[in-house]
């Protein structure tokens, strides 16, 4: 009788590798059902281990908890102080941080699920909140140095600075959940509103700074358009008025001296 053929040894992971399974674990759980909704059973049956290996590699669901907000808030934040330093222009710092905001929510939804939650007490800086706050200081220290370089009130820009991350983070929490219209023109609106206000706001903004000059080109000529329009529209109701008013003389003339 021949030997059954000998089953294949799982591979056993290192430390390294097990605590990043564990960490990705928790990640997904955490942003499901959040801290309290998780449970260290739930995250050693997801690993196929037993809730003691949970407890030596992070003390239990808190520390992992801890770990996973930490990491996700250090990600999120290099993401979006890199592209405000990688840019020159004013409105290209806007756009980049704008942009690097909406790519993480894509590629990294359960992350910021698990930011824009309450955090827990024990995990330090991790929160959404005290991340805005950092990403706030960055933008602060720009518009300072804008603002002292065009003569403006530089106390200001805190004020200002909290507006920007505000209304892009705001929107961000909001497209999570929608995902409509496409993350570059998301952004494209988000910039044309902090960029143009309400008075001044693009019909179609864009990323692009060569359609958004073609854009305004057209816009142009459709103010010129509409310009020439409401000139001769004018011209045509002084010349209706003068006509108007030449024959109300007439007429008076005629009442005054029927002779004439």
């Amino acid at each position: 009788m021949t030997d059954p053929a000998p089953r294949t040894r799982r591979k056993r992971m290192t430390g390294k590798e097990r605590r990043e399974q564990l960490l990705d674990i928790g990640r997904t759980l955490f942003a499901e059902r959040g801290l309290d909704g998780t449970s260290v059973e739930e995250i050693a049956s997801a690993a196929g281990v037993s809730k003691p290996v949970v407890y030596e590699h992070f003390g239990g669901k808190e520390g992992l908890y801890a770990v996973v907000v930490d990491r996700e808030f250090e990600r999120l934040l290099s993401l979006v102080t890199d592209s405000l330093n990688s840019a020159v222009h004013y409105r290209s710092k806007l756009e980049k941080a704008a942009l690097a905001l909406l790519e993480y929510i894509e590629e990294h939804p359960d992350g910021f699920r698990i930011l824009v939650r309450d955090s827990h007490g024990g995990t330090g800086q991790g929160s959404y909140a005290s991340l805005l706050s950092e990403i706030a200081g960055e933008v602060e220290h720009i518009l300072a140095q804008e603002f002292d370089r065009h003569g403006y009130d530089d106390k200001f820009a805190p004020l200002y600075a909290q507006s920007l991350v505000g209304m892009v983070a705001l929107t961000g929490q909001w497209w999570l959940d929608v995902r409509k219209p496409h993350r570059e023109d998301v952004a494209a609106h988000i910039v044309n509103l902090a960029w143009n206000g309400l008075s001044g706001l693009e019909p179609r903004p864009s990323l692009d700074p060569r359609r958004r000059r073609k854009e305004m080109e057209r816009q142009e000529k459709r103010a010129e358009k509409a310009a020439a329009k409401a000139g001769r529209a004018e011209e045509k109701a002084a010349a209706k008025a003068e006509k108007a008013q030449r024959r109300g003389r007439r007429d008076f003339e005629e009442i005054v001296d029927p002779s004439a």
